[in-house]
Formats: structure tokens, sequence, C-alpha cells
């Protein structure tokens, strides 16, 4: 079975830079969850990589992050889809941990837990440092251009080589495309 692993705050769900702080903040992008309830249709199993500072900065504690998740789940379940499970880091930019993205942690923990080959895995996320992560853990990389991925791709012209799509739903087109090409 093969897997794909997801960045969640402007790839899944509205991203903003005030954090998101409570289930009612959380509010999914059109057609992300249906394109990831057609990734489980294919026989995808579906991994979350995000950064939580916000838990390290007090803005929420563990158990709002489990709100927000449950909230998450129930509203991809109502479409059909599911995720394996979502790895968080929780710590500050400044704590140096190896869990927190761009470092690779969080998708080494992956590999180590379920039966992953991250070089025929694909990681779609919006940022620099999705992509940055996908790099150093082996994986390969896709941008979506919800989120902050817009603004990247402007700012930084060397994610052009990147396969890179208007939203989720687009990047799983390509997923399922490529899979089917093999």
């Amino acid at each position: 079975m093969a897997f794909i692993i997801l960045d969640r705050d402007g790839v899944i769900n509205y991203d903003s830079d005030e954090y998101i702080k409570s289930p009612d903040e959380w509010r999914p992008i059109p057609g992300s969850l249906v394109a990831i309830a057609q990734l489980n249709r294919q026989g995808y199993r579906v991994l979350v990589a995000t950064n939580q500072s916000g838990i390290a900065r007090g803005l929420y504690d563990i158990d709002k992050l489990d709100e927000i998740h449950e909230k998450f789940m129930r509203e991809l379940a109502s479409v059909g889809g599911y995720i394996e499970e979502i790895f968080f880091c929780p710590h500050h930019p400044n704590d140096a941990c190896l869990c927190r993205k761009p470092k690779p942690g969080l998708l080494l923990e992956m590999a180590a837990k379920y039966p992953i080959k991250l070089s025929d895995t694909f990681f779609i996320g919006d940022t620099l440092g999705d992509v940055q992560t996908a790099i150093a853990a082996g994986c390969q990389p896709i941008l979506v251009l919800t989120g902050k991925g817009q603004q990247m791709l402007e700012n930084h012209p060397e994610l052009k080589d990147i396969p890179h799509f208007p939203n989720l739903s687009h990047a799983v087109t390509y997923v399922l495309a490529q899979r089917d090409n093999l």
C-alpha cells in the first residue's frame, strides 16, 4: 500500500498568521477533504506532518489541538476519507528540535513506524520549509499554491522546478497520474 504525506495548514485547511487555535478557526480549503478521500479510495494511506508551535507559544494546548484534529477527522469522514495519523511538532522554532520542519524528523518518525519507502512517497506542502523537509527526508516534494504557496513560488524562483499546483485537488490528480504511469 502506498503512502502520501500532507502538510496541514495551507494545504488541507486555511492557514492563519494568528495560528489555528480552536476548532472554530479550522476551516477546510474547498476540495481538500474530497481530494484526501480520493487518495483513500485509490489505496493511499495518508499521513499528516505539521508544525504546531502555537503549543510552545502558549496559544493553545495539546487538548485543544486534539479537538481541532477531531473536527478535521469528522469533516473528512463525512466525505468518506480518513487520515492514518497526524504527526506534529509542538516546539518553538528556537528550540532546535529535530522534528520541526524543515528538519526531516517527523517524516523519519513516520518511516520508523510505518512501512514507508520515503523515496517513493510524495510530500505535499505549501512552504519552502515543506519542500526542504521532503528533500531532506528523500521524499518527492509537491508545492500547492494555497496557503503560502503562491508567495513561496514568487519569492523562491528555484521552486519553479518542483511540481506545483493550484490546490490539493490538482496535486492529487498529478499523484494518481504518476502512479498510473509506472
